[in-house]
């Protein structure tokens, strides 16, 4: 085997679940072939650049081989090898990501409580309109 569509062989080294997830995220132009936006049928061999996006990580691999079969995790690792410059940006991602404030902490105001819905409904008892009289 010389060459394999890149829609099978991501789903074989396990970067997307299904093959059909990863032809979206290729029709998405999430993934790159030697620099080249790829199409789902693009083959790919050995040597070839690969650059995806899963989420938020950027990652940037090296094919090693090729597999139309999709197997156990430790054998799907064998057909690629990750850059180092991908490596890094991917643990600075992370250690970002685990040091960042969490979102909820930033909500000042939100849903009221049913207290405050009291409230409200108090205020509005005498009023027919939101406008002031």
């Amino acid at each position: 085997m010389n060459a394999l569509r890149i829609d099978k062989w991501l789903w074989a080294a396990r970067f997307y679940k299904t093959r059909s997830l990863a032809s979206e995220e290729i029709g998405k132009n999430r993934v790159q072939v030697n620099g080249q936006d790829a199409k789902p049928s693009k083959e790919v061999k050995v040597g070839d650049t690969v650059c995806l996006r899963q989420g938020t990580v950027q990652r940037t691999v090296l094919v090693q081989g090729l597999s139309g079969v999709r197997g156990p995790a430790p054998v799907a690792q064998l057909l690629y090898s990750e850059t180092p410059e991908s490596i890094e940006a991917r643990q600075k991602a992370a250690e970002q990501n685990r040091l960042a404030r969490e979102p909820a902490l930033s909500i000042e105001q939100g849903r009221p409580t049913k207290r405050d819905r009291r409230q409200i409904e108090k205020t509005w008892d005498n009023r027919w309109s939101a406008g002031i009289d």
